[in-house]
């Protein structure tokens, strides 16, 4: 176990000549100079600004849409790509120029990059025949002697003390993931879920200071997906290590971290628990990739001390939204409420009078979608009876609920009295 330290990371890749890329691509922090713009014409930044920490032992998330960075961020850590600029710490190590061999990280790619021709007992043992690590080192003839007796008869085999040692760390580990019975197949001879868990496994066989798994259950199916997903959380909780998980599944990154780092546009956006970035996101971003469906937004004029309306409603908010309209006062915001704070309701002035366009019933709730003055909004509900489409309805907000941004996109808070 270790604590992971990323400081101000820079990655930059060389751009295309027709990708447009601009002085502000490259560091916009620094002062432009020449070098700087000659960097900027031949450079295009895919990470900026990355500043987090891992705690020991905790069960980071990055998440983001396709392109933000978050696997890029990953290499970096692992070693498979350079930096080009900032500082990596893991544990007490800067591993800036470690090969990834040195850094003791243990890395679960989205294919599962397994040896065809192994099968699962030598997958499970690769790392720790390549790595030294902590086990008895053999000499070169006790190896020779193994490779050429172990496919004889039991009884006509040598087992070296350090392949000993192996074979103890992949059984435990095997067993731990239900695939000791596994052990003789080929990677071809498994199902999308068993090779997960192979992949998984030889991890876990290195018992390395840190796992970094990228998109591991991309490729399975919903049910299989959900499954894992419990499995590889319990096994982190049992083993303590520190792992980084990457992942564009909102509902995984929410399911699974301690915290959750969300990016965008390789920055940073927040880092925060799950249920804060859901009940307090930093912006508007953060505020609609965190949730499904995700948060509506409606722009709204300000008129203090607690009145926000707009051309179809006019709402008054509680009290603690005081001191910070009076800063707006005439100004326009966003108000943002997401779908499951809708409820079909009686028309009133606060109401939102609207028409319902689709309706998508899944059992245990419904989802309508509604136009509103020619913007859609989603709406998410429990209860089984609702509206059909084409007719009409008025929709009640959770004034408790309400999320309002300003124009940078930024989240106002209310007071906490």
């Amino acid at each position: 176990m270790a604590q992971v330290v990323l400081e101000n990371i820079y990655k930059t890749f060389p751009r295309q000549r027709d990708s447009g890329a601009t002085l502000a691509d490259v560091k916009p922090d620094i002062e432009p100079s020449k070098d700087t713009e000659v960097q900027a014409a031949t450079q295009i930044a895919v990470l900026r600004r990355i500043n987090l920490q891992i705690n020991d032992g905790e069960f980071m998330v990055l998440v983001g849409p396709s392109g933000c960075g978050k696997s890029t961020l990953l290499r970096l850590i692992s070693g498979l790509e350079s930096l080009t600029g900032g500082h990596i710490t893991v544990g007490q190590q800067r591993v800036n120029d470690l090969p990834p061999k040195q850094r003791d990280i243990a890395m679960v790619f989205q294919s599962y990059a397994l040896y065809p021709h192994l099968n699962v007992y030598d997958n499970l043992a690769f790392g720790l025949r390549r790595t030294p690590g902590d086990l008895p080192r053999s000499p070169t003839w006790e190896t020779a002697v193994f490779a050429a007796t172990r496919r004889l008869p039991p009884g006509l085999q040598y087992w070296p003390l350090r392949e000993q040692e192996i074979r103890s760390r992949v059984m435990q580990v095997a067993r731990s993931l239900q695939i000791d019975t596994l052990l003789g197949r080929l990677p071809r001879q498994l199902s999308g879920g068993q090779k997960q868990r192979v992949a998984l496994g030889r991890a876990m066989a290195r018992n390395p200071a840190v796992f970094l798994m990228d998109e591991p259950l991309s490729n399975l199916d919903a049910k299989l997906r959900t499954e894992t997903r419990g499995q590889i959380v319990s096994l982190q909780r049992q083993l303590g290590t520190t792992t980084i998980y990457v992942t564009h599944d909102q509902v995984e990154a929410m399911t699974m971290g301690d915290r959750i780092a969300v990016m965008d546009q390789g920055e940073i956006q927040q880092v925060a628990p799950p249920l804060e970035l859901y009940h307090r996101p930093a912006n508007r971003f953060v505020a609609t990739f965190i949730g499904s469906p995700p948060m509506n937004f409606l722009p709204v004029q300000v008129q203090p001390p607690l009145i926000v309306t707009h051309p179809q409603f006019r709402l008054t908010l509680p009290g603690t939204w005081e001191t910070v309209l009076q800063q707006y006062a005439g100004q326009p915001l966003t108000l943002g409420i997401r779908p499951e704070h809708l409820r079909v309701s009686l028309p009133a002035p606060k109401n939102l009078p609207a028409q319902v366009t689709r309706i998508e019933a899944l059992g245990s709730e419904t989802y309508l979608t509604v136009d509103l003055a020619g913007q859609s909004l989603q709406v998410r509900l429990a209860e089984e009876t609702h509206p059909q489409p084409g007719e009409a309805c008025h929709l009640s907000l959770m004034p408790e609920k309400i999320h309002l941004f300003n124009a940078a996109g930024e989240a106002l808070r209310a007071s906490e009295n």
